[in-house]
């Protein structure tokens, strides 16, 4: 694998801010009297065994190619590709910012790609450590797989969820712990030590909350029809109903729902505005969301020639329209609606004016996959687009007018592509 770097050479995030929380972290550690009172070897703060703490994010993409099984892990800080174990037939690959999960048929692989993130709130530890092959979880095609810190949730196609210990799992250990009662509709995710659901026979789904234990809790009685898609923000977790978007959120221990409803006044479409015909057809409704991890601005297709963008804090839609839409994603407020499109270039557009703003050089070799399409995956500085065909990865700087600041040349073809270390 080489890469090729254009124009201005890619700069990590600026380590001031990173020494200044740490410091902070210090700081406040040596003020601590129970620290004080320890011995001068005493666990540093943020210490993980085994990992490597750094100033920055400690970027890497997951690549695997379903056909041959060759399943690689580039790390976008040294350019070092690493080969792990091959997973033939993968139909999807997930992540939950640390592992990939490659459904297959039959079985979800799991491989730890050995960087992440951890949110403190006021600041932020950047973890590294060896690329690994963990295993095999029951469940195949059509899985879904939703992570906090202590808990891993897999839900399979008949809605039975198991729950797995992920402090184990980062060891290297399966282990299951319990599944949990009856059925659900789309993923279980957790969330402030609990975990949400929607439940429900028929179109109309309920909003369940669990405890870890696997025990109904009290919940705000909400519905969603139709659920798919689902995110999780700064803000809450969202989910994606035929009516709109469902925000949940906890509070002191409190759980509260808040539907985002589409607009569904039949007048001609202005930016801001909502769908342009009474009723939406499910072809053009948001129903698999693409972000930035954290970030409070969703991203999905709306049908074959626009995009919606869903801002939570704002509790507002905007539909922009562009070409044919092959994938997108943007890095949330200030940034530009990143659209990959069907003449293989990646637009910028202007999310209030839906206006296109710039656009690269043809980044894809040939047509796009049908079944597993190019991605656009966003972390805080740059955009990285898979072209299977070509056996690249497209390093984009969406805050220098879409420049290609690394092309990474591979030895396979990157058909699946999820970034870990967020």
């Amino acid at each position: 694998m080489t890469a090729r770097t254009n124009a201005a050479k890619w700069t990590p995030v600026p380590l001031a801010l990173t020494a200044l929380l740490a410091a902070g972290c210090a700081a406040q550690e040596d003020n601590d009297p129970k620290r004080a009172a320890s011995s001068p070897s005493a666990t540093p703060h943020g210490y993980v065994e085994g990992a490597k703490e750094g100033a920055e994010q400690q970027s890497r993409l997951v690549l695997n190619d379903p056909g041959s099984g060759s399943t690689r892990v580039l790390d976008l800080i040294t350019g070092k590709v690493t080969k792990t174990d091959n997973v033939t037939g993968a139909a999807d690959l997930a992540t939950d910012g640390r592992f990939g999960y490659l459904h297959a048929s039959g079985a979800t692989h799991v491989l730890d790609g050995g960087s992440w993130t951890v949110d403190h709130g006021d600041h932020v530890h950047y973890y590294r450590a060896a690329i690994r092959d963990v295993g095999e979880l029951p469940v195949g095609e059509g899985a879904l797989v939703r992570s906090d810190a202590a808990v891993t949730a897999v839900t399979g196609k008949g809605g039975r969820t198991v729950l797995y210990d992920r402090g184990k799992l980062e060891k290297g250990d399966i282990a299951r712990t319990r599944t949990l009662p009856g059925t659900v509709k789309g993923p279980v995710v957790p969330y402030r030590e609990h975990l949400l659901a929607l439940t429900g026979k028929g179109d109309a789904a309920k909003l369940t909350v669990f405890d870890r234990k696997g025990k109904r809790v009290a919940a705000p009685d909400a519905e969603c029809e139709k659920p798919k898609g689902d995110a999780v923000t700064r803000r809450g977790v969202v989910f994606g109903c035929a009516e709109g978007a469902l925000l949940v959120r906890e509070e002191s221990g409190k759980f509260t729902a808040e539907s985002t409803p589409y607009e569904t006044e039949s007048t001609p479409y202005e930016p801001g505005s909502g769908p342009h015909e009474k009723g939406l057809p499910d072809t053009e409704r948001a129903a698999e969301f693409r972000q930035r991890p954290g970030s409070d601005t969703l991203t999905a297709p709306a049908g074959d020639d626009s995009v919606w963008v869903l801002d939570v804090g704002e509790r507002a839609w905007t539909r922009v329209e562009t070409g044919p839409v092959v994938a997108a994603n943007t890095a949330g407020e200030g940034a530009p609606l990143l659209v990959l499109e069907t003449d293989g270039r990646l637009h910028g557009y202007d999310i209030k004016t839906g206006k296109e703003t710039t656009r690269t050089e043809k980044l894809l070799t040939g047509k796009p996959h049908t079944r597993n399409a190019p991605v656009v995956e966003v972390d805080r500085s740059r955009a990285y687009v898979n072209d299977p065909y070509g056996k690249r990865v497209f390093e984009v700087d969406y805050n220098d007018d879409l420049r290609i600041a690394r092309t990474f040349d591979l030895d396979v073809e990157p058909v699946l592509m999820a970034e870990t270390g967020r």
